[in-house]
């Protein structure tokens, strides 16, 4: 699987291609799965470009985008986005039009109560581990860990350097994760290093303008769609389809 990731944090300051409307998402979405993306994970965002987990700028986003697609939708629910545990909760279990999956980071506070709050709901959850916390140790000992969708393992180390040694590291740590399938990711300079390390694994992984606004050869990507079809080729899909 190959996840495409929209937009993530980022915002204006970005750059024009980073898609900030629900419109602008769902055309960025039909293009990334035109390309080969099989998922889609989008930060649905405010009036004013900052992430929110508001239920009616969910619905509008979700609605555009399965307009236009026809693979899994899937959101964030970052801490970020609504600081506050008990009214992130508050915000899901308002949610009217609900995403096929959601990312709970498992080390940030009420991670269980958030995931717990999504399974009953019927959202899978993607269970964010990532590297240099203590998501792996929590989510080891977790009885929600069973019925999580899967693992989103995210390499937060950013030197290409460095990179796959911390993406190993983390995969150690997460072990057999409660029988979960496992996506592997990393972000900005670990984003490429760590798709092709997700490509000799055999691993589930995404890459889109959430995790690099660059193209393995260092130059600025000009979409979504052109940073999917640079991952797939770069994780070796195109070499094993032919084999």
């Amino acid at each position: 699987m190959v996840q495409a990731c929209l937009n993530g944090s980022r915002g204006a300051a970005d750059g024009a291609v980073v898609p900030l409307s629900p419109e602008a998402m769902a055309e960025s979405a039909a293009a990334a799965v035109a390309a080969g993306a099989t998922d889609i994970h989008v930060h649905p965002k405010s009036p004013c470009g900052d992430d929110t987990l508001s239920p009616r700028v969910l619905a509008a986003t979700l609605d555009a985008i399965r307009a236009r697609v026809a693979v899994p939708v899937g959101v964030t629910t970052g801490a970020w986005a609504e600081p506050d545990p008990a009214r992130r909760l508050e915000r899901v279990r308002d949610w009217t039009v609900l995403p096929d999956h959601a990312s709970v980071n498992w080390h940030e506070p009420g991670a269980e109560e958030l995931a717990a709050v999504l399974i009953e709901r019927g959202v899978g959850v993607e269970a964010g581990i990532w590297s240099g916390t203590d998501a792996a140790s929590r989510f080891a000992v977790s009885p929600l860990g069973p019925r999580v969708l899967r693992v989103l393992a995210e390499v937060t180390d950013v030197s290409p350097d460095t990179a796959q040694d911390t993406a190993r590291a983390l995969l150690a740590e997460v072990g057999a994760a409660h029988g979960r399938p496992v996506l592997l990711h990393g972000e900005d300079g670990s984003a490429w290093p760590v798709l092709r390390l997700a490509g000799r694994l055999r691993l589930a992984t995404r890459i889109g303008l959430e995790d690099t606004l660059v193209l393995p050869n260092g130059e600025p990507a000009s979409s979504n769609a052109q940073l999917v079809a640079a991952g797939l080729v770069q994780y070796g899909w195109a070499r094993r389809s032919s084999s």
